[in-house]
């Protein structure tokens, strides 16, 4: 009898240890699919990121520079925004861009580092921009026709032509302006001379296309 359930255990221990074998041989082969569905993923993102780039910088605003850190990372990169009419003149301000693998069925991730007092952007960086959003209200969501170009563009208008108080992010801001205009205005200027004054110096894109050279 003994013998009959050693030799139960032995074969149940056997089992379990081919079912787990199997199931890290399967886990590892699934690993490996990932990574290279991720690498693909990338390269074709990468090779958008090329010719959008070269359109990027050259149509950028006047308003606007871009800075590669890593000319070899094309999917991150700085945008500052130096506004030259309405209530954010004078002032710059900093967003990062991070464009995932999946682009360019999905947007970038675009945050603003730099603290400002606006309705469409609050103070913890977060932007409400149509395009940059999966899926819109309005319609004028994020869609795979839509470039780096428009993500720049768009944010460049935040400060001016797509200036929204109606559907704002940040609505204690929004509130401030629809019944205090004049203080609105004194706290944008505040908040730039705090934490986006623009300094007196010669700008240039260092971008992409600087590093070519």
């Amino acid at each position: 009898m003994d013998y009959k359930l050693d030799f139960i255990k032995i074969s149940i221990m056997i089992t379990l240890s081919k079912l787990k074998k199997e199931a890290e041989e399967r886990k590892g082969k699934n690993s490996h699919n990932d990574s290279l569905i991720s690498r693909r993923r990338a390269s074709v993102r990468d090779r958008l990121l090329v010719k959008e780039i070269q359109e990027m910088e050259l149509t950028l605003p006047a308003t606007c520079r871009v800075n590669f850190e890593n000319p070899n990372e094309l999917h991150k990169f700085d945008l500052n925004v130096s506004p030259d009419e309405g209530y954010w003149q004078g002032g710059k301000f900093h967003f990062t861009i991070d464009i995932p693998e999946d682009y360019n069925m999905v947007p970038p991730i675009v945050k603003c580092l730099t603290r400002l007092w606006h309705p469409n952007i609050n103070e913890g960086g977060e932007i409400c921009l149509s395009l940059l959003r999966q899926n819109s209200i309005d319609g004028m969501g994020w869609a795979p026709t839509r470039t780096l170009k428009d993500v720049v563009w768009g944010l460049n208008s935040l400060f001016t032509d797509l200036l929204n108080f109606d559907d704002p992010l940040n609505n204690e801001a929004a509130e401030h302006y629809q019944t205090d205009k004049d203080g609105f205005k004194l706290k944008v200027k505040d908040y730039i001379q705090r934490y986006a004054k623009r300094i007196n110096e010669t700008c240039y894109s260092a971008g992409y296309l600087d590093s070519l050279y």
